[in-house]
């Protein structure tokens, strides 16, 4: 789905902005004439409607068809099977999140201090793995490949590099894994949906564990 990032560089490094990396588009995309790039973006639209209003598991191909109001083959051409147009829809959300981190406004862009990053990226990870939870968890990765893949080790090596400039002194590898857990998809569904925690109340609690974190760097400053 997008090119894997190169290894992190050593904590003695300097954070600088471009080491943050993008997620790869799909090898066709640059060579999409503008009607198919129109009627993939299409696609995708219906596609994303119908896990809001379904679900992950009400999603078939035919009912894509139907939504966009194309041919049912018009559908697997572009995406192949089920489990590729679920691909794509979450890559896509991907690209778009990351741009948001990468060069969008701050907090959540550059332009605000790592703490303040930090919390932002949290709580937008939160609002977003709500948003699209039961497509989350359909695409969720295995467990050999759940820390590997190209979307979750381009978060991490954001949160990394956050952490580095604000606690340089860390553990901040390690410390971005203990981080990311607490986004993760099954526990937000666990929290959510079985336990009935209020959203609010998990975006208080990664706030409340990054002002930890980060509390000893800022009062030595």
């Amino acid at each position: 789905m997008s090119a894997v990032p190169p290894p992190a560089p050593m904590p003695q490094e300097p954070v600088r902005p471009q080491e943050l990396l993008q997620l790869g588009v799909e090898p066709d995309e640059p060579c999409l004439r503008a009607d198919a790039a129109r009627n993939r973006a299409r696609l995708l639209e219906a596609a994303a409607l119908l896990v809001a209003e379904r679900g992950a598991d009400g999603l078939t191909m035919e009912a894509v068809a139907a939504a966009a109001q194309v041919g049912k083959g018009t559908v697997f051409r572009r995406f192949g099977d089920r489990t590729g147009l679920l691909t794509a829809l979450l890559d896509h959300s991907e690209k778009k999140f990351q741009a948001a981190f990468l060069s969008g406004p701050p907090p959540l862009g550059p332009g605000a201090p790592p703490a303040e990053r930090l919390r932002a990226f949290g709580a937008a990870m939160l609002r977003r793995t709500a948003d699209e939870l039961d497509l989350q968890l359909a695409a969720q990765p295995c467990a050999d490949r759940r820390f590997t893949n190209p979307p979750y080790r381009v978060l991490h090596r954001h949160v990394t590099l956050l952490l580095r400039a604000a606690v340089p002194d860390a553990d901040c590898d390690l410390l971005a894994h203990t981080l990311m857990a607490q986004l993760d998809p099954a526990l937000v569904h666990h929290l959510t949906r079985q336990c009935g925690m209020p959203l609010p109340r998990l975006e208080t609690a990664w706030v409340d564990l990054v002002d930890h974190l980060t509390a000893p760097a800022a009062s030595a400053r």
